[in-house]
C-alpha cells in the first residue's frame, strides 16, 4: 500500500515537473517586454479614456506616444499643452503648444418644442432615430434632439435646450476631446479654434438643400446665397453644396459677413454688444398755459452781396 501511494506521488511530481518547463518554455516564448516609461507617461494621463485622441483608452495612447518618441500627431484633448508640455519632458522631445478648440453645435433651429412639425415614440437614440425620420423641425440634416452627444460627454460640458432641444456647450468644461462629434450622426459638432479672447465666427447651418426648401424647415438656414463670401477679404468663407462654411484657420473675425448674412445663419460668440445710440433727454413737464421755447440752432450768415459793375463797351 505504502509503495503504491508513493508511486502515484512520484508520478504526479514528474508530470508536474513536466509541466513546469513546458510553461517557463512558453512563457519565454510569448513573453512582452514593456517599457517601463508606458507606466510613467500613463500616470501623467488624466484617465479619462475618452478616446479623443483616437487611442482605444489612455493605456494605448500612452504606449503610441512611448513607440513613437515623440508627440506629432498625438494630443490629449482633456490634458492640453500642460499634459503634452509632461510627455514630451519624459519622452526627451519638444512638444509645439496647440491651438485651444472647443466644440461647437452648427444648428440653431428658429422653433421651439412646442411647434415641432412631428413626434418620434421609438428608441431615444439619435442614431437610431437618424434612420427613420427627419427630425422633430422636418430638416433633414438638423439636430435630432436624442441627446447622444450629451450620454457621450464624459465632462458634464454639453446638455440640451429644453426650448430647441439642441445641445449646447459649456466652453469652460468643454475639453475638445471630440466625443460628442463622434456620437453626433448627423455631424452637426465640430470642434473649432477658440480663437482670440474666446471669439468666433462661424456657421450654424448644415443643412444643403436649396435656399427655397431650406427655409421651408428653419428660418434661421444658410440659403446658400454667398453674400458672405463676396465680402469676406480673408477668403476663409465658401459655399458648397448650397451651404456657406468658415475655414476657422483662415478667418480673422471680421464679421462682415455676420452683418451681411440674410437669414442670421452666420453666428459671432463672446464679441461685445453694439453700443446703443444716447436717446435724446426728455423734456420737463411744462406748467399749464406756459409756453415752451425750443432752443434751434441759429440760422447761418448770409454773405453780404456785393455791387459789382460790368462796363461795356460799345
Amino acid at each position: 500500500m505504502t509503495q503504491q501511494i508513493l508511486i502515484a506521488v512520484l508520478v504526479l511530481g514528474v508530470i508536474g515537473a513536466c509541466f513546469a518547463v513546458l510553461l517557463y518554455f512558453v512563457a519565454q516564448k510569448f513573453k512582452v517586454v514593456e517599457d517601463p516609461l508606458i507606466d510613467e507617461v500613463s500616470e501623467v494621463l488624466p484617465g479619462a479614456n475618452c478616446g479623443g485622441c483616437g487611442k482605444a483608452g489612455c493605456r494605448a495612447f500612452a504606449e503610441a506616444c512611448v513607440s513613437q518618441g515623440n508627440l506629432d500627431g498625438l494630443r490629449c484633448a482633456p490634458g492640453g499643452d500642460a499634459v503634452a508640455k509632461k510627455i514630451a519632458e519624459l519622452l526627451g522631445c519638444v512638444v509645439e503648444q496647440g491651438e485651444p478648440m472647443v466644440a461647437v453645435v452648427r444648428c440653431r433651429p428658429s422653433f421651439t418644442g412646442d411647434k415641432k412639425r412631428s413626434n418620434y415614440d421609438g428608441m431615444h437614440s439619435c442614431a437610431f432615430a437618424n434612420s427613420l425620420y427627419t427630425g422633430e423641425s422636418g430638416c433633414p440634416f438638423g439636430c435630432l434632439g436624442c441627446g447622444d452627444c450629451v450620454a457621450a460627454c464624459q465632462f458634464d460640458a454639453i446638455h440640451m435646450d429644453p426650448e430647441t432641444h439642441t445641445p449646447v456647450v459649456d466652453e469652460e468644461k468643454c475639453t475638445a476631446c471630440g466625443a460628442c462629434a463622434k456620437a453626433c450622426p448627423r455631424r452637426i459638432i465640430e470642434l473649432r479654434n477658440k480663437g482670440r479672447l474666446n471669439r468666433r465666427v462661424y456657421v450654424s447651418c448644415i443643412n444643403k438643400e436649396k435656399g427655397a426648401q431650406a427655409r421651408k424647415t428653419c428660418e434661421n438656414a444658410c440659403i446658400g446665397c454667398g453674400k458672405c463670401e463676396k465680402v469676406c477679404p480673408f477668403d476663409a468663407v465658401h459655399v458648397t453644396d448650397n451651404v456657406a462654411y468658415i475655414d476657422h484657420t483662415k478667418c480673422k473675425a471680421c464679421r462682415k459677413c455676420v452683418t451681411e448674412c440674410p437669414t442670421g445663419a452666420i453666428v459671432d460668440v463672446n464679441f461685445p454688444a453694439p453700443a446703443k445710440k444716447a436717446e435724446p433727454a426728455a423734456l420737463p413737464p411744462a406748467a399749464p398755459g406756459a409756453t415752451i421755447e425750443i432752443n434751434k440752432p441759429a440760422p447761418e450768415p448770409v454773405a453780404a452781396t456785393q455791387k459789382v459793375t460790368i462796363n461795356e463797351q460799345n
